[in-house]
């Protein structure tokens, strides 16, 4: 079932429940993905699903540490309930040992002999990754392995 479809089935379960959060969070992620295939002229993709997914949850947790760094804890635990639903349409995130794994076999096959040759190495990692792992933590683990 297309993602889209999912999304409207939650969204007039989270209407029927009066579930504020889920509603609210679920608006928009609907409006995010229809912005994204509006941009794109066709429908989206499930790379691009996942794409448009894990920006909003990003968003959702810089916005919590924001407001926990602000004092605002009523606004970071708002931000964090609603990145609890966005998780749930995310694949779940793999491990850092996973990761360390899949980027050691790109530095390989890349044959990456430094940093400079980093942008080499996210260009073949970060689709096999896509949606299921973090960049920011991807990119700290294949600065780690390249000399």
């Amino acid at each position: 079932m297309p993602m889209m479809d999912t999304i409207m089935q939650d969204l007039k379960q989270a209407m029927k429940a009066k579930d504020t959060v889920a509603l609210e969070t679920l608006r928009g992620i609907k409006s995010a993905l229809m912005y994204k295939k509006s941009e794109l002229a066709r429908d989206l993709e499930e790379s691009e699903e996942l794409q448009v997914l894990q920006k909003e949850a990003n968003k959702r947790k810089e916005a919590a540490g924001e407001y926990e760094r602000g004092g605002r804890a009523e606004l970071a635990e708002k931000e964090k309930a609603q990145l609890a639903v966005v998780e749930r349409y995310l694949p779940a995130a793999m491990s850092e040992a996973e990761i360390r794994e899949h980027a050691a076999k790109a530095v390989a096959d890349t044959g990456a002999a430094g940093k400079k040759d980093m942008g080499k190495v996210m260009q073949a990692l970060m689709p096999q990754l896509r949606g299921r792992a973090d960049g920011k933590l991807v990119n700290r683990i294949v600065s780690e392995l390249l000399p």
